[in-house]
């Protein structure tokens, strides 16, 4: 691997530009779901009776977890999720509609925690995320940011959703990565 080196004249100097960072070959692709309120009970690849043949074959392809903790809000699940640690230990300890000012209480995900997003990207891993954010308080969620708790700014290379706990289904607040936009069509 040639190093840049720097010589007295221009001539003399070597530049490089590092190759960008590779999945590791036959890695495999990582999709993570995560359900609002559903339970076990509600989905055929846990013996519901209610149809839900394209999860069913998502989960039959792929590894499902039944070892896990969440609580009753999303924004905690969420940022458990996220990160794998406790959501008290990351600053979601409560819905992240505001800022408490305690430990534990913030309102969003830490710095000092980071995502599983922050953890593939510097190992070649795109990350994308779809759907419902809701792990930054109400007054880091406009479109003027701040953007840093936002997913781009959380190791996620593209975003489309929204951003608080729900939106209107006829007229969705919708982002597309750090851009607030106006739904497709008409509903």
């Amino acid at each position: 691997m040639t190093q840049a080196r720097i010589g007295k004249t221009v001539a003399e100097s070597t530049p490089h530009w590092p190759a960008p960072p590779r999945r590791p070959e036959g890695a495999p692709n990582i999709l993570l779901v995560l359900f609002d309120d559903v339970g076990f009970s509600d989905l055929g690849c846990y013996g519901s009776s209610i149809r839900t043949p394209h999860i069913d074959r998502l989960a039959a392809r792929g590894l499902r977890y039944t070892g896990f903790h969440t609580t009753a809000m999303c924004s905690t699940t969420r940022a458990a999720l996220l990160t794998g640690r406790n959501h008290h230990a990351v600053g979601m300890g409560c819905l992240a509609n505001f800022d408490s000012g305690f430990p534990g209480y913030r309102g969003k995900i830490g710095k000092d925690a980071g995502t599983l997003a922050e953890m593939l990207r510097p190992h070649g891993w795109r990350n994308y995320m779809v759907g419902k954010w809701h792990v930054v308080p109400l007054t880091q969620s406009g479109p003027a940011g701040p953007f840093d708790g936002w997913p781009l700014g959380r190791g996620f290379d593209r975003y489309y959703g929204f951003m608080d706990a729900e939106t209107d289904q006829y007229a969705p607040e919708l982002v597309r990565d750090n851009t607030h936009v106006d739904a497709p069509g008409t509903f």
